[in-house]
């Protein structure tokens, strides 16, 4: 909507906020009460009605919604939002970030906003707990730093939900994968092959995981572990989803990933999928692959695969301080059995750049066999990322699973 309407919106809402008591209205009677203030303001001068029915929504979303937040929210071009504060409100759109024109009324307003999305996740954010990790009711994952902490204001970052949940056919149309490689990742995951995505911040890991978890077949039991819950896992009946929850205002209350994945252990799981590890929960997570619970799923933050392996070490050793480094790459070494990278690259696509095989433990060190590697054609340039992924020479050692399943054929 133009700029030059914002003065009327004004007007408008400071009306409703002076003259109607909307405590005792439920949102549809407020609506009305807003469209019918609307049209009286309007009467003067000539709007188009498409114009006054923004200016009544926009002044109702200032109310009872998330202010110019609601406006971005449905726009389903916009990848990410961040808030540095009341004033400074930035957009992703097809990868690259723009500034917003608008901005919020005033930093009372954005923490209004604040509380009123934390509020519907059942959560709380305040001086005492200024960091919150929440979604909306979309889906939407949302971090929240509150001043002190937040020097610039407010500050709001939100990874907008697809509301069509992403599909392996969605990630060959964006080049992502091919056929091909999707139909042996499908067959790896019918085979029960413990997976992990890794990547860098952005990279599509979230979404790769999605996309592969419905390869999982329909008729088993899948527990997925979230910070805050995203998966869209379509097909399967017998679903449970966990999500865990901050500590309240004096401490106590809060459940971790780690404590998630314990008691997952204990509603007889098939697969267990989890969102992602970043902490000593990487240790449990390896204990349930390596303990029955093959065909499990997960993501973690690296920059390659051989990163990921290190990341994984350090993680361990957050939840098992003292464990012997031996012990724990022997851990990793029989629980994790393919890898698969992503990376977000010059041109801002996503692409899988390795799926690899973890083949075991020797001298001290992990053993990777690369299967597939992405390689650049003569089509790149600065701007540009041209190519594909490449099946190396390297055989696939860990077919035994494959047999289990009765394939036949080499991957």
């Amino acid at each position: 909507m133009d700029n030059k309407y914002d003065e009327l919106e004004r007007k408008i809402k400071s009306y409703v906020v002076e003259n109607v008591v909307m405590k005792q209205l439920s949102d549809e009677e407020l609506k009305e009460k807003i469209d019918n203030i609307t049209q009286q303001y309007c009467n003067d001068i000539y709007l188009p009605i498409s114009i006054k029915a923004q200016i009544a929504e926009s002044v109702f979303d200032s109310i009872r919604g998330f202010g110019l937040l609601d406006g971005i929210l449905k726009d389903d071009s916009i990848t990410e939002v961040m808030i540095n504060g009341e004033n400074n409100v930035f957009i992703e759109k097809a990868g690259k970030l723009i500034k917003e024109e608008r901005t919020f009324e005033s930093e009372k307003q954005l923490t209004d906003i604040i509380q009123r999305i934390v509020g519907l996740a059942g959560r709380e954010v305040n001086q005492a707990n200024p960091i919150v990790d929440t979604r909306l009711p979309d889906g939407s994952r949302v971090n929240v730093v509150l001043p002190p902490i937040a020097l610039c204001g407010p500050t709001v970052t939100i990874r907008k939900f697809s509301k069509t949940p992403m599909t392996i056919q969605q990630l060959i149309k964006f080049g992502s994968i091919t056929q091909e490689i999707a139909d042996k990742l499908e067959i790896l995951v019918k085979a029960k092959y413990n997976i992990f995505i890794s990547g860098g911040t952005g990279s599509g890991k979230t979404t790769f995981l999605n996309a592969l978890s419905n390869y999982i077949p329909k008729d088993e039991r899948v527990i997925t572990i979230e910070d805050s819950a995203e998966l869209q896992i379509v097909n399967i009946d017998n679903l449970v989803s966990l999500e865990t929850r901050n500590a309240n205002a004096s401490g106590a209350g809060a459940i971790t990933i780690r404590d998630l994945i314990k008691s997952s252990l204990r509603m007889r799981p098939e697969r267990i999928v989890v969102g992602e590890v970043r902490g000593g929960e990487a240790l449990d997570m390896l204990q349930a692959m390596n303990t029955g619970h093959d065909g499990s799923l997960s993501t973690g933050h690296a920059n390659s695969v051989r990163d990921m392996l290190s990341r994984l070490e350090t993680m361990v050793l957050q939840g098992a301080d003292g464990l012997p480094l031996e012990a724990i790459r022997q851990q990793i070494a029989s629980a994790v059995d393919i890898i698969i990278h992503l990376s977000r690259l010059r041109d801002h696509s996503r692409k899988t750049m390795e799926i690899c095989e973890v083949v075991g433990y020797k001298n001290g060190e992990i053993i990777l066999n690369p299967l597939y590697v992405f390689e650049e054609d003569e089509n790149s340039t600065l701007e540009k990322v041209s190519g594909g992924l490449k099946r190396t020479e390297n055989p696939m050692v860990n077919d035994f699973k494959l047999k289990l399943m009765g394939y036949k054929q080499t991957i």
